[in-house]
């Protein structure tokens, strides 16, 4: 029997402990979390509430409770060496180094990696740490985006038509970053359909799982200010509608060649997840970014339909024998929709924005899966937070039957709560495949 410890306290970490605590190895769940999770407390032996930055706090944990492996669920404590300070313990994790999750934490490094070692997809882009030669090189772009370079909770991203129309505007907003970052990234813009392909990485071998499409912008029809994804589908092929079987090979090419780079570059194996955020163009796929964990949402579309053991396959991942292993996903639809408070993504003085601070209640979710991510459990009842709420995933044979269990889970919550009803719907759906059919002119 394993002890396992898990960092994270979102939905995302609610869906990881789940797939833990589903193994046959029968382990015992231990979670060190930034802010009580019900549902991560309610399937661990113990929990430790802390900073994701007082590393001393999570390794005196780990070695408290013999912990055998550690799972990392989110950036920011892989961002500040968790992985480092476990390994000195003597603790293996499913995370990568404070070095290699620069893959996510510096967009600038991955891009130049791509560059240096061939490896398609990369935009024409340029890093810069003064505004020396941003105005020329802008000129060179059809369309525009700008990328602080470091963690931006995924808001971050500058995109010309949705953030700022024209380049005059760009110019100001690198000076803008370049305040508060130490480099920005000035790219091309791409015309196509977005896809999140996670893959389970012990340094050599890459597995690709279920490919998902997540909706970042906070209203039905795509419109309003992106957030950190407000719902994702996948379907029971594992494809996308929108996609061919050429986009998934070349997504799963670059993210194999990426983890030789990493290694080439770094000597030492990439062991985690490696999630590819990829746009399918005109001129094939083009990757746009990297993170070094798994999706929120998207890890809720995936885990669920997981039929090979999850702590066997972490334990494949730590040994870097992934080859040995056969790794099946149950061939069903999903559609997760995130409530959220109201005033999620709106401005301060908007009057919905006081509704991150109410009480919500949970009801019968009937066939759909719940996940806890920002809700505060108090003694007399359960509050929001200013984030998201609550992750409502609906499985199915078909995606429209998924999205109607959805539909009626998210219902069960009372309270001043949001959601997006066109996640999964044929009409959304369709709108993509046109765009590409366009694009590709097919």
């Amino acid at each position: 029997m394993s002890n396992i410890l898990l960092v994270g306290n979102g939905a995302r970490e609610h869906a990881i402990a789940e797939a833990i605590t589903r193994s046959r190895q029968n382990p015992r769940l231990f979670s060190f979390m930034k802010a009580n999770n019900p549902g991560i407390a309610s399937l661990s032996e113990k929990i430790k509430i802390g900073s994701y930055s007082d590393l001393d706090a999570i390794a005196g944990f780990a070695k408290e409770n013999k912990i055998d492996f550690a799972v990392v669920g989110p950036e920011d404590p892989l961002n500040n060496g968790v992985v480092d300070k476990l390994a000195k313990s003597g603790i293996s994790s499913v995370g990568p180094t404070k070095s290699l999750a620069r893959l996510e934490t510096s967009k600038s490094f991955t891009r130049n990696l791509v560059n240096k070692y061939n490896i398609l997809g990369n935009p024409k882009y340029k890093v810069f740490e003064v505004m020396d030669g941003v105005e020329k090189f802008l000129s060179e772009l059809e369309g525009i985006v700008l990328k602080p370079d470091g963690l931006t909770g995924g808001k971050g991203v500058l995109v010309q038509g949705d953030h700022f129309s024209t380049r005059q505007e760009a110019v100001e907003l690198c000076a803008r970053i370049l305040k508060d970052s130490a480099s920005v990234i000035v790219e091309e813009k791409f015309d196509g359909e977005e896809f999140s392909l996670q893959c389970l990485c012990d340094g050599v071998t890459v597995v690709g799982t279920p490919l998902v499409q997540d909706h970042k912008r906070r209203f039905d029809g795509d419109k309003g200010p992106n957030t950190g994804g407000m719902g994702s589908y996948s379907m029971p092929d594992h494809s996308l509608p929108f996609l061919q079987p050429s986009d998934v090979e070349q997504g799963l090419e670059i993210t194999r060649q990426m983890a030789a780079a990493l290694l080439k570059e770094t000597g030492s194996p990439y062991k985690g997840v490696m999630y590819g955020g990829f746009i399918a163009t005109k001129d094939g796929v083009k990757l746009l970014e990297y993170n070094a964990r798994f999706g929120d949402p998207e890890a809720m579309n995936i885990l669920p339909l997981l039929k090979t053991d999850f702590v066997e396959i972490c334990q494949h991942i730590i040994d870097g024998t992934l080859d040995k292993l056969k790794i099946e996903f149950e061939h069903k639809a999903t559609v997760c929709k995130y409530v959220v408070p109201k005033g999620y993504g709106l401005p301060a003085d908007h009057p919905d924005a006081a509704s991150s601070k109410s009480k919500i209640e949970v009801g019968d979710v009937g066939k759909a899966r719940l996940y806890y991510s920002s809700v505060d459990k108090k003694e007399d009842g359960l509050y929001l937070s200013s984030s998201r709420a609550i992750g409502i995933v609906g499985i199915a044979d078909t995606l429209d039957e998924a999205r109607k269990i959805a539909e009626e889970g998210v219902k069960a919550i009372k309270g001043p709560v949001a959601y997006r009803e066109d996640i999964g719907t044929q009409t959304l759906i369709q709108k993509r495949i046109n765009h590409m059919k366009n694009i590709r002119k097919e």
